[in-house]
């Protein structure tokens, strides 16, 4: 287990992805995913509340009842072991972080998650119409109600971060422990420079999204190979870059040294990045999760780290 930032929440090395519940995985699947991956020692739960309304027929919220149903069938005890994660903010009904959309979209989440608290409550993307102040005094007395545990950001840039936690501090208001970035080994520059120095300097953890760029660092897409999957697109546009086809030479030298899935040595590169706490992933089936879960127990060599890294750079 390891801490989230200066927070009491401890949690397993990765975080299992809730975007897929209601999308592509249906609820007796994502039961099955959540069964397996709690048992294997997994904690850390992640959702929010727009998944997933771009699928068709949804309209947001899928994701948290779909958890919430698999808290009442489980029990309380169940809901006790969990670190439980989403988010706010781009919900079809409460799209922005006014304070008066905060009150009434935490509302919906507790509603739909069957829970009383939210361990930790990520901003989904910055709102650079509504000032830190605003949305931070709206968290900060979630807080204070106990409906909240702690709160992270997502998608936001390093400036407007920084103005937020000099805000918190300045106010005695509730600061952001978390930050959950897009960041993988195809995916470098987003976070590597400003925005991971301030997370750093700052003593927050990084939770990244994207993990395994779309199923790309799982290596099951390579030239000439189809792949049924809702995500094919997405991940194959690194085939066509030089990067890409670095990153899985790469992956696949790595992987055989240890007897490994590719998917595997992709998180475990990320999970030894400084600030990282704990890589999101995400499973359809059980057949997929082994290869997420084995994450914890690889440790890659300096050399094998280099190499990942020149490949990626």
């Amino acid at each position: 287990m390891a801490r989230i930032g200066s927070s009491e929440l401890d949690v397993f090395p990765l975080a299992f992805g809730g975007n897929v519940f209601g999308w592509t995985a249906d609820e007796k699947e994502s039961f099955e995913l959540l069964d397996a991956y709690t048992a294997a020692g997994g904690n850390f739960i992640d959702t929010a509340d727009v998944y997933s309304a771009w699928a068709p027929g949804n309209s947001g919220g899928e994701s948290e009842a779909i958890i919430g149903r698999w808290f009442a069938a489980r029990g309380k005890s169940k809901r006790d072991q969990v670190v439980l994660a989403t988010k706010v903010g781009m919900h079809p009904d409460f799209k922005g972080l006014r304070a008066g959309t905060i009150k009434s979209a935490v509302e919906e989440s507790l509603r739909r998650l069957r829970t009383d608290h939210i361990d930790l409550y990520y901003t989904h993307r910055d709102d650079p119409d509504t000032p830190v102040e605003e949305f931070l005094g709206a968290l900060d007395q979630l807080v204070k109600e106990g409906k909240v545990r702690q709160i992270g950001a997502s998608n936001i840039s390093a400036e407007r971060l920084s103005e937020a936690l000099a805000a918190s501090e300045r106010e005695g208001l509730a600061s952001y422990v978390a930050l959950q970035q897009h960041y993988n080994l195809v995916e470098r520059d987003g976070y590597e420079g400003p925005l991971a120095e301030v997370v750093s300097a700052h003593g927050l953890s990084s939770v990244p999204y994207y993990a395994l760029a779309s199923g790309f660092l799982t290596g099951k897409y390579r030239p000439g190979a189809a792949v049924d999957s809702a995500r094919a697109g997405s991940a194959g546009k690194y085939l066509d870059s030089e990067r890409g086809q670095r990153v899985l030479v790469a992956l696949d030298e790595v992987a055989q040294a240890h007897g490994a899935e590719v998917a595997t040595v992709a998180l475990a590169w990320l999970a030894a990045q400084p600030t990282v706490v704990a890589p999101i992933a995400s499973a359809r089936t059980l057949a997929q999760l082994p290869a997420l879960l084995a994450m914890a127990d690889l440790t890659l060599t300096a050399d094998e780290l280099a190499k990942l890294n020149a490949a990626s750079a």
